[in-house]
């Protein structure tokens, strides 16, 4: 999948004038690439789409002008755009009740490696976690993780042949989800990429 450069990312006016027409497109595709986890979690897959839009906005809401500025907002994003055989994820802890929050992150310590992807065939594909080191505490966890799955070529021939379930095995949470052939068509995308 193609990272992206400066010239991927408007000046603050450009992107104004485009804005709600891509806020549109990404809700619709983020819809898509979205899979709820049981009652707490969710994950995003990410694409060059998403992440292209996560920096305009970034750059939007704090007013970034310099082309530094957007190059170290580019460097850091293009890090969650998947390669070929790969899929990115960010994944949310997703409680809005603060009391329960506090309850579950001590709760959810190591989770972001509990996340898999099942294929038809047998095979799994692990999470692996991005920036593990700052997102995790030992007595506590964080409510974003940055995951990828690597797969191999039969893996994602056994994706594209489905059935393909999202899995979290933990000891404190456990989650089985089937992807709808939507979700399974947009992430081959991003694995034949």
């Amino acid at each position: 999948m193609r990272k992206l450069t400066l010239d991927d990312i408007k000046d603050l006016r450009a992107y104004e004038r485009e804005r709600d027409e891509f806020r549109r497109q990404i809700v619709a595709m983020k819809k898509r690439r979205r899979v709820q986890l049981g009652d707490l979690l969710t994950i995003t897959f990410e694409n060059t789409d998403t992440m292209r839009f996560q920096i305009q906005e970034m750059a939007r809401i704090e007013r970034m002008l310099t082309d530094e500025q957007i190059e170290q907002e580019i460097e850091t994003y293009n890090q969650l755009i998947p390669a070929p055989h790969e899929l990115s994820g960010t994944l949310f802890v997703e409680i809005d009740n603060k009391e329960r929050l506090y309850e579950w992150l001590p709760k959810l310590v190591g989770i972001q490696r509990a996340v898999s992807i099942w294929l038809h065939d047998g095979s799994s594909v692990p999470s692996i976690p991005e920036d593990e080191e700052r997102l995790t505490r030992e007595e506590t966890t964080t409510t974003v993780h940055y995951l990828k799955f690597r797969s191999s070529p039969d893996q994602v021939e056994a994706f594209a042949a489905g059935p393909v379930r999202i899995v979290v095995d933990y000891s404190n949470y456990d989650a089985v989800v089937e992807l709808s052939e939507e979700q399974r068509s947009e992430l081959l995308r991003d694995l034949r990429d």
